[in-house]
This record gives structure tokens, sequence and C-alpha cells, in this order.
């Protein structure tokens, strides 16, 4: 990225760049000797000297007398900006070079300097009373002007830039590997959490908008992970019934509401009789991403205006059911840690094989860990490159602080190796009509389609039933 954004600022800088043109000019500078001895003694105060004329032609002075001497069109200041000097190493050749846009002033200015520099040096090595400098100047080459530009150079400044931008994305991203803590990979999820990793659910951009695991998404890679998930969840704490899953995350927007919707999901889909609670009393999600109506709900069962079976929904063609939040009451984590809670979610394990329970984020409000240490078990759900190694740590230490059970974590929005996209897309299997398993339990007749939800008409019998219900 840095590369590309290197490359993009010099390009726009070369096309926008007026062309530069350079003329130069070079002083030999000599002093009368007499003989091998004053020769030598004249070339080591020469090599001295010379580094004085650097100045020199750089200075005001010159500047001034440059542009005194003929209109320029620039001011001292002007004219002292497009000149530099140098001298060649080991020699008293003294080179002036004039860079200007105007390549017929470029030219002028060198050859104003090559007369006014000569003045200006016999004037100021001539001692007081004499007519005799003890050096001379002369002009040995130029001026002389490169045909080609000297800025800008496509041919020199792209690739510097391209160098200049992979160094510059080294630097970054070994600063970021130092001052970024947030979780990326499993490892350092497992670190953090110290807790077993459950599964990864990679990130795709269609989960914006469809966000359950549905239609054309169920066979994405994110489905196939959710199932994964759902496999992993049937081993874990193996002896210990896992009947009432909670599934929270540290922050928000981490994905838990919509992790446990497709979890809720792929699970039905499994054939488990599957109820989804939301239990998110301050921000719910669940009702919004399911398509149905959360006038009532969970908060009216629990301060005894209706009755669960009044209110749970059935959704879609396999065995889910849903209870929504209902009204946002003011109290969430009285409401939540109360005995009717307790009692509520004892009901509801002879409702359905698995409760799957959607909860509030743990470090933001205690609502998360109260109902969690109420489940048989929580899910954490981690979002890749957002929360950092301390806030899931916090969040597991709030869990283990309430008494609730870690069931393991799930990195979620993970990046997807390319092989493993592969993988998945050279054994996708999409069946036209997909085979429903039979409900555990039952005599192995075919699992009874539930109710499908959607269609205006079942939503307004549905609101005049819970309507009625709330009465």
């Amino acid at each position: 990225m840095t590369v590309v954004l290197a490359l993009g600022i010099a390009g726009f800088a070369t096309i926008r760049a007026d062309p530069k043109y350079a003329t130069t000019v070079t002083f030999f500078v000599t002093t009368p000797n007499q003989g091998v001895s004053d020769a030598y003694q004249g070339g080591l105060f020469l090599q001295q000297r010379v580094k004085s004329y650097v100045d020199l032609l750089r200075s005001d002075r010159l500047a001034r007398a440059v542009v005194d001497s003929r209109d320029f069109g620039l001011t001292t200041q002007e004219a002292r900006s497009r000149i530099t000097a140098r001298v060649q190493p080991d020699t008293v050749l003294v080179e002036a070079t004039v860079v200007d846009s105007d390549q017929a002033r470029s030219v002028d200015l060198a050859r104003e300097i090559s007369t006014r520099f000569v003045e200006l040096v016999q004037r100021i090595e001539t001692p007081t009373g004499t007519d005799r400098a003890p050096v001379r100047v002369e002009v040995v080459d130029g001026p002389r002007l490169d045909p080609e530009p000297v800025s800008p150079r496509p041919v020199r400044d792209l690739p510097l830039a391209g160098l200049l931008g992979l160094l510059a994305g080294i630097v970054l991203a070994a600063l970021r590997g130092i001052t970024d803590t947030t979780v990326r990979d499993e490892a350092g999820l497992r670190e953090a959490a110290q807790t077993p990793l459950l599964g990864r659910v990679p990130f795709e951009n269609a989960a914006r908008t469809e966000p359950l695991i549905v239609d054309d998404a169920a066979h994405s890679p994110r489905a196939e992970a959710v199932r994964k998930l759902r496999t992993n969840l049937r081993f874990v704490n193996l002896g210990e019934a896992v009947q009432v899953i909670a599934v929270t995350s540290a922050m928000q927007s981490e994905g838990k509401s919509t992790m446990a919707c497709n979890l809720s999901i792929a699970l039905a889909e499994a054939g488990w009789r599957v109820l989804l609670v939301d239990a998110d009393l301050r921000r719910p999600h669940v009702a919004e991403y399911m398509g149905m109506e959360a006038g009532v709900g969970l908060t009216d069962v629990l301060i005894g205006e209706v009755a669960v079976e009044d209110v749970l929904q059935p959704w879609g063609d396999v065995p889910l059911s849903v209870l929504p939040s209902g009204a946002l009451p003011p109290n969430p984590s009285e409401l939540l840690g109360s005995a009717a809670m307790a009692e509520l979610l004892t009901t509801l394990k002879g409702h359905a094989d698995i409760v799957v329970v959607d909860t509030a984020p743990l470090t933001s409000v205690t609502d998360g860990a109260v109902i969690a240490a109420q489940c048989d078990g929580a899910l954490l759900v981690t979002r890749r490159g957002k929360t950092t190694a301390s806030q899931v740590a916090a969040a597991t230490t709030a869990l283990r602080a309430a008494g609730a059970r870690i069931l393991g974590a799930v990195l979620n929005m993970s990046a997807l190796p390319k092989a493993d996209a592969y993988q998945y897309a050279a054994y996708r299997v999409a069946p036209a009509t997909p085979v429903r398993p039979r409900v555990p339990g039952t005599s192995g007749k075919a699992m009874a389609p539930a109710q499908k939800t959607g269609g205006d008409d079942a939503k307004r019998t549905r609101a005049r039933k819970l309507s009625k219900a709330s009465r």
C-alpha cells in the first residue's frame, strides 16, 4: 500500500512539476609561482582557498551583482536559490550550476555568473595598495546547458519513490507489530483467553448486507466455518451436559449477535430443536437479523405479562424458534439476574434440545456475565484486529469471576488463506433441496418443517398474536 501511495504521489508530482534545466560553468583557480617549491605551496594554498569560493558563488553579493547587471525578472534571493556550487575532489576546479525552468535564462544566468564571479574574486583577493591579486580565476568549461531536464526525471524518481514506499511500509509494519496489541490470530486468542479455540470464522464483505448463512451465503466459507464450530461444540466438555449456551464478546461490534443467529441456524439444520434467546436488553439485534417482530419478548415474560409459549416465534423450515428481547427495561442487569430468569432458562430446556442465548458485551456492562453464569457454558466471540489481548483477558476474568463456565473462544472476521478458499471452492456442494436429518429423540421420522417466517401476511398475523398476548 505504501509503495502504491508513494508511486502515486511521485507520478502526480512528476505530471504537475515544471521541467527544470541545468547550465554548468567550471572555473580553474591558480596562483603565480616561481618554481616547484612555489607551485607546491601554491597548490596547498589554493585547495584551502577554493572551499571559500563555493560559498562566494552562493552569496548574496554575487547574486546581487548578477541581477543588477541586467533584467532577469528575479530578485536577489530568487537568483541565489538557483545557484549551486561544488569543488571537484582533489582539484582546484570549482563548478557552478544554475537550475531554472527557463532554458535561456539558465544559460544567461550562468554566463553572467562566469563574468561577475571572476571580477568579484579579483576585487576581493587584491591587497590594498596593489593592483595584482595573488589568485587568478579563469573559466575553463561552459556555460554548458544540459538538453535533458534535471527535474523531474520519471525514470529515476519513480523507482526511487517505490523504494522509499517499500522502506516506509517495512518500517510501518515493524512499528505496527510492536505497538499493535490486538488479537490477530488463533495463537494470540488462545494465549489471551486461556481457553480452547473452537472456531475461526473468515471475514466476508457480503456479511455486511447478508449476515445470515442462508440462501447463497449458506454455501460460503463463512457458513462452513460455523458448521465446524457446531461440530466442535458437540465434543467440548465431554461428560458434562451443555444445553444452554451463552454467546458473548468482550466489546461491541465483534459479531456476537450474528454468531448466535448463525450458530442457531447451523444447529437447527443438523436436526436439533433450537431456541434462540435475545438476552441483550440494551442493544438487541437478533429480531432485526432474523426478520421478526421484537415488540413483545423476553422482558415481557420476565415481568409476568405474557407466557413464554405465546411469544416464541418459529423461523424458517428448520426446528428453530426465537425469543426476541421485547421492550428495553431500565434495569437489565437486575432483570437478567433474577430468579425469574433462572426459572425461565429451566423452562426453555423443555422446549428445545439446545438454547442459544445472545448476551451483552462483557467489558461494557455486567449483563453478559450475569446471564452466562446461569447458562451451561459461554462462547467468547473475538473480532480479529479489533479486540486487544487485554480486553479478551478482562472478558474471561469477568466470566470466571461470575462463576460462568467458558466453553471456548471463536476468532471472528479472520483472514481466509487463499489455499483454504480454493479447497472449499473445489469441494463445494450446493444441493437444490437440502435434506434434513431427523429430530434427535424421535422415532426416526423426518423432522416436520417449522412455520416459514416472512411475508407481510405472516408478519401481520404474528403481530396480532403478540399484541393479544401482551394484553
